[in-house]
C-alpha cells in the first residue's frame, strides 16, 4: 500500500470513527474531572493513539444520532451522576443501618455489541453500581450495587439499567432498535388503556346493580 493510500485509510478510520473518539475524550475528562482545554487535548492525543495502537475492527456505528435525546440523555446522566454521589454519601454515614449489597442481572432488550457497552458505560459511572461481567451471547449485564435491602430494592436497580438503555436506544440507537423501542412503547400503551377501559366498564356494572 503507497503512503498515499495509507494516509487516505488513516483519515478515512479518523473519520468513521469520530464520534467513538469523541465519547473517549469525554471519558477521559470525566476520569480526571477536568473539563479543560488541556484536559480535552490530551484526551483526544489518548484516544487516537488508542484507536491506532491497540487495532480493531472499525466499530460500526448505528449511524442515526437523535440531537434532542441526546442532550436529555446527557442531563439525565449529570443528574444521576450528581444524585447517585449524594446517596453514596448518604449511605456511607449512615451508622444506623448498613448499605445493603447484591449482584444482580439485567437481560437487555435492544442490546448489541455497541448498545452493551454504552449501557455499561453509563452504568458504571452512575455512583452506586458497577458493571462486573457483560454476557455477550445472552445480552445480560451483572452489576454490582449498594444501597438494596429488599427484592424491591433490586427491582427498582434493574428497572434503572432498562431505564438507560431506553435512553441510549431513543438517543443513539440504530433505526430498526429505535422502532422496535417506539413498537414495545406502543403496546404498552394500548395494554395500560385496555386495563383502565376495563377497570372503568367493571366499575360502572357494579355500580348499576
Amino acid at each position: 500500500m503507497s503512503p498515499t493510500e495509507t494516509g487516505r485509510h488513516f483519515w478515512r478510520d479518523i473519520r468513521v470513527q469520530l464520534p467513538f473518539l469523541a465519547w473517549l475524550v469525554v471519558l477521559w475528562m470525566l476520569l480526571w474531572a477536568q473539563f479543560t482545554v488541556l484536559a480535552f487535548l490530551s484526551g483526544l492525543v489518548v484516544a487516537v493513539f488508542v484507536t491506532r495502537v491497540f487495532r480493531l475492527p472499525t466499530v460500526e456505528l448505528s449511524g442515526r444520532i437523535n440531537v434532542w435525546y441526546a442532550v436529555l440523555l446527557i442531563v439525565q446522566f449529570l443528574f444521576a451522576v450528581l444524585r447517585g454521589a449524594l446517596a453514596v454519601t448518604v449511605q456511607v454515614f449512615d451508622f444506623r443501618h448498613q448499605p445493603g449489597a447484591a449482584i444482580i442481572a439485567v437481560p437487555l432488550k435492544y442490546a448489541d455489541d455497541l448498545m452493551m457497552t454504552h449501557v455499561s458505560v453509563v452504568s458504571s459511572l452512575v455512583p452506586g453500581s458497577l458493571v462486573v461481567e457483560a454476557d455477550r451471547d445472552r445480552q445480560v449485564l451483572y452489576l454490582h450495587v449498594i444501597g438494596v435491602r429488599s427484592l424491591a430494592d433490586v427491582e427498582k436497580q434493574r428497572e434503572g439499567v432498562l431505564r438507560w438503555e431506553r435512553r441510549v436506544v431513543r438517543a443513539l440507537g440504530a433505526p430498526e432498535q429505535y422502532r422496535a423501542l417506539k413498537a414495545d412503547e406502543r403496546a404498552a400503551r394500548a395494554a395500560s388503556a385496555g386495563g383502565s377501559a376495563g377497570s372503568a366498564g367493571g366499575a360502572k356494572k357494579g355500580g348499576a346493580r
